[in-house]
């Protein structure tokens, strides 16, 4: 194996790779709702209903859940069979970077598309244009980030690379987000220059999609990987690499609690817009004050963790964010008696959801990207065989089966109690309430399901010299 390592330097350019993706994927789990399901504020600056509002599939789900639905069949068999070339290719030029450098330039690209319907206010057409483009755009993603995320394993040699690895595109992951919640800003200026409401966001858009690419390309391009890893290409096809995975007890039971981290985290950044607008009664552009802020916030807490988790063990920590994050709900809930009212009140449940929510993401950011690498070298350390593409890929599935969980229970429980306008439902307040509710019994269900993941046992199959401190943290775990 490729002992070498890589600097700090090359670390911090591998993270820019998330700031890349992230952003675009934050434009799609915050703007899909947000640009389909416009409120009555909305409308009146001129928002168009391009697909048919409202409870219209058997009464209990919207156009934008079936669309999310149907996508993650297609998932199911795209995630695993990337990874599986990932894992078995022998490009001389690695595994990864060449998925990766094909993958850019085309994610960026269709994450704009899915926003530039082509025909009218409800044409049945456009329910097929954004269907083809979120299957496209979530191929182009799994086609990126299943061999990015492999490279945490890869290129982080020690516990202590991990971390820095898991805490760098941690914070570039949640600056990528931020960056999705600027369009909030020049939204008003834009339309006040005369652009209409559709254009005052894609522009935006494009902007950013243009900054994602030069991200997602330089560590493709600047770092080599061969020259760090040197692995043997995986023999086993996909359909045995995926029943191995799953096979493995402690992945099953990290994404069966990743996946309510990831229906938390997306209700987070869906609903945030709708909470400030229509709950707290706040203007539109304060959700990037918020998010800003609680960005700023996480990332104070960031250089902590790694001490944290050398003092109580990943699991512990994770455990302990997702009750926080439940909290931070909780507190969301509250929203439901300023009623859209605005004022004074509003912003202090907006500050505390802020407050509360800070910390939970900054371990949530960090903690679970290196608790896959850490299981994937251990399968390996067991097996012979280096799969982590596969693992990746399952945790990648995870993330956009949550996300589009989240998407089917927000524009469903969101209309719960909607008032029309124009003819049309929009969300309510009694609907978001319902909402924080269901993403709390989420995030306890995720803390109940992490309980039962062997971290000792793990660790002492991956440990390493240098690793002592990290090992000390759990002494008192079962195996």
């Amino acid at each position: 194996m490729n002992s070498k390592r890589l600097t700090k330097k090359q670390m911090i350019i591998f993270a820019f790779g998330q700031l890349g993706w992230s952003t675009l994927s934050g434009i799609i789990t915050t703007w899909l709702v947000t640009f389909y399901l416009p409120t009555a504020g909305d409308k009146a600056e001129g928002a168009i209903s391009y697909l048919i509002p409202g409870l219209v599939i058997g009464g209990f789900m919207t156009i934008l859940g079936l669309i999310s639905a149907l996508g993650r069949v297609f998932d199911a068999v795209t995630d695993p069979l990337i990874a599986s070339l990932s894992d078995r290719s022998k490009n001389p030029r690695g595994r990864r970077n060449p998925f990766m450098q094909v993958a850019a330039i085309p994610l960026a690209i269709i994450t704009v598309l899915v926003f530039t319907p082509l025909w009218g206010a409800q044409n049945p057409l456009n329910i097929v244009w954004v269907s083809v483009m979120l299957v496209l755009f979530y191929l182009f993603m799994t086609m990126y980030c299943t061999p990015y995320n492999s490279l945490i394993s890869e290129y982080g040699k020690t516990q202590e690379d991990r971390m820095f690895i898991s805490t760098s595109i941690s914070l570039t992951f949640f600056v990528g987000t931020l960056l999705a919640y600027v369009p909030f800003v020049l939204g008003g200026p834009l339309r006040a220059a005369g652009l209409s409401f559709d254009w005052s966001y894609r522009l935006p858009f494009i902007v950013l999609a243009v900054i994602a690419v030069v991200c997602m390309l330089l560590p493709a391009f600047l770092i080599k990987e061969t020259d760090y890893v040197e692995t043997k290409p995986s023999e086993v096809n996909v359909f045995k690499s995926l029943a191995a995975t799953f096979k493995n007890r402690d992945f099953r039971v990290f994404v069966g609690s990743d996946v309510m981290y990831w229906v938390g985290l997306t209700m987070f950044q869906t609903g945030l817009p709708f909470f400030v607008k229509v709950s707290m009664g706040l203007d539109a552009g304060t959700v990037l004050y918020f998010m800003g802020g609680m960005t700023l916030l996480s990332a104070i807490f960031y250089p902590f963790v790694t001490g944290l988790v050398k003092k109580f063990g990943k699991k512990k920590l994770v455990i302990f964010a997702f009750f926080g994050l439940a909290a931070a709900y909780a507190v969301a809930a509250c929203t439901y008696f300023v009623n859209g009212q605005g004022g004074a009140l509003g912003w202090i449940l907006g500050i505390a959801i802020v407050v509360l929510a800070a910390f939970p993401m900054a371990l949530l950011g960090i903690i679970p990207q290196s608790v896959v690498a850490d299981v994937a070298e251990a399968e390996g350390v067991v097996t012979g065989e280096n799969r982590e593409g596969m693992f990746f890929a399952a945790r990648t599935f995870a993330m956009k089966f949550g996300q589009s969980l989240a998407l089917i229970l927000f524009t469903s429980l969101s209309l719960i109690g909607g008032v029309e306008v124009e003819g049309e439902l929009v969300p309510s307040v009694l609907g978001l309430l319902f909402v924080a509710i269901v993403a709390i019994v989420f995030c306890v269900l995720g803390a109940i399901i992490l309980m039962f993941y062997r971290e000792k046992h793990i660790m002492k199959l991956i440990a390493k010299e240098g690793d002592e401190a990290f090992m000390k943290a759990i002494e008192g775990e079962k195996e």
